[in-house]
């Protein structure tokens, strides 16, 4: 927050005509200042491992110029770095909704949306709530890793310790065509695209049973 009393606000966005509309929404309001935007999730990350710009929260298109907002989400987590991303969706997919709770995200709206709900979506998010649509709760906790195998679960876990894929086929006996194969299915599994994703989604998960552990040892 800064000294005035207003949260800054980060955006990314590749469509310059969705960051001039944002930013025109956010200057007509005092309780929020825009400091910066960027195009690319390698920027937005660049930005939250060094600080600068300083902002509270960040509002992320799904599609940005190199990444979309699931390998984003994915790398905050791989890189262990900390940010209070509210996901600004022009896809009305619920799992991209999904796929953005399992991985940690503080809020999400739609583009097509009222902008009151985006600003509603914002001060929740700025004073450190969740704020996402309505959907299943029951199946948003249902864990996707329930969908695999137990050989795909022990490859997602040798995924998640760095395992590359000719590592996998030399230490298996498969080549490493089979395991590409084996990827692509456990990726379709999770509603993944890539490895990235897959060891993000499989790091949140495992987080959240040990906090569930926790608090049933509690």
């Amino acid at each position: 927050m800064s000294a005035n009393g207003t949260f800054k606000v980060l955006v990314g966005e590749r469509n310059p005509l969705v960051v001039a509309a944002l930013g025109g929404m956010i200057h007509r309001d005092s309780r929020f200042e825009m400091v910066g935007s960027v195009q690319t999730g390698e920027a937005f990350l660049d930005s939250v491992a060094q600080g600068q710009p300083v902002f509270d929260i960040a509002v992320l298109g799904w599609k940005l110029s190199d990444m979309d907002g699931g390998m984003v989400l994915s790398e905050l987590q791989r890189r262990k770095l900390s940010a209070r991303v509210i996901i600004f969706s022009n896809d009305h997919d619920v799992a991209i909704l999904k796929q953005c709770v399992h991985l940690g995200v503080q809020g999400f709206c739609y583009q097509f949306e009222d902008p009151c709900i985006l600003f509603e979506t914002l001060v929740a998010v700025a004073h450190g709530r969740i704020c996402v649509p309505y959907v299943d709760v029951s199946r948003i906790n249902e864990s996707p890793l329930l969908k695999l195998t137990p050989r795909e679960r022990e490859l997602l876990a040798v995924l998640a310790d760095g395992w590359t894929n000719l590592q996998i086929a030399t230490r298996t006996g498969i080549s490493e065509n089979t395991v590409k194969y084996h990827l692509k299915n456990l990726y379709d599994k999770l509603g993944v695209r890539n490895r990235a994703m897959a060891v993000g989604l499989f790091t949140s998960e495992r987080n959240r049973g040990s906090q569930r552990s926790s608090q049933a040892a509690w």
